[in-house]
């Protein structure tokens, strides 16, 4: 899981929010902002399905035997089945887990394990049911590089009914992300990436001038969170192309000093992200 850059065709943007479109959201992330939307009859069923389904194929369900069937009996098979069978005032949150952080996690255990593996999942509450889903996507790459698919499937669990704390206040994930991303360019800076790959040159600038996609999140989504968001996914971008190589390092002593010090900055990008997302997400 982490926010990737992409090539989108062109689109106006929605502010300053969104300059040169080029990062976009975890699939969990996307899925988790535009149900709630859809949930909270605040977005169109197409434009939410679309966004989070992206150029993939047809985004899929398979229930495990332990979940049960949403209330009024829908067990969807796809994507396009699932949102408009969420019934009023449900609740979807998203996930990111990682090795050392998995703050957030629904329970039980062989859920967890799942989503820590993913890196990501959807928690759904709907009002008056006694348990919570998680929805795990597993992601399979087809075809060529000049012909690529992509299918994704969502494995739908029960998970354990009670609420797990919310990772970070939106407030708080605004002023620790300042720190994570002056933090994330000076440990890109002292990789020296681009002299060591002159190829990421393009990417890296694109990652300190660029906005998230227009469609990443819904266009009624709080302003602040929006920015937030875009910051987070900045800060993984970095952290992703930092990661790459070891850089300048020249001791294994830097190397994994380098390593723990682009980790916590992860951390903090992945908490806030999910603050940012569910920030939106409540009914």
């Amino acid at each position: 899981m982490a926010a990737t850059l992409t090539t989108p065709p062109a689109a106006p943007a929605r502010g300053p929010a969104y300059p040169d479109p080029v990062l976009d959201l975890p699939r969990s992330a996307r899925l988790a902002a535009w149900g709630a939307a859809v949930a909270g009859r605040r977005a169109a069923l197409d434009r939410a399905v679309a966004a989070v389904q992206r150029e993939d194929e047809p985004h899929t369900l398979r229930w495990s035997t332990t979940a049960p069937a949403l209330p009024g009996g829908a067990s969807a098979t796809t994507l396009r089945e699932l949102l408009p069978a969420l019934p009023a005032g449900s609740r979807t949150e998203v996930v990111l887990p990682a090795p050392g952080d998995p703050v957030g996690l629904p329970g039980p255990a062989d859920v967890n394990a799942e989503a820590l593996d993913a890196g990501e999942c959807v928690v759904l509450e709907v009002p008056g049911a006694p348990q919570r889903w998680a929805l795990v996507p597993a992601v399979e790459v087809f075809g060529s590089a000049w012909e690529p698919g992509v299918l994704v499937e969502w494995a739908v669990h029960a998970a354990l009914p009670r609420r797990a704390p919310a990772v970070v206040d939106l407030p708080t994930a605004e002023r620790e992300l300042r720190t994570a991303l002056t933090a994330a360019v000076q440990a890109l800076a002292a990789l020296d990436v681009a002299r060591w790959r002159p190829d990421a040159a393009d990417r890296i600038a694109a990652v300190r001038e660029g906005g998230l996609r227009p469609d990443a999140l819904p266009s009624h989504h709080d302003p602040r969170a929006v920015r937030v968001a875009q910051s987070a996914a900045q800060v993984m971008a970095i952290v992703e192309l930092a990661g790459q190589d070891d850089g300048a390092a020249v001791t294994g002593y830097e190397v994994a000093g380098r390593g723990r010090a682009l980790r916590e900055v992860a951390d903090t990008a992945r908490r806030a992200l999910a603050a940012a997302v569910n920030a939106g997400s409540a009914p």
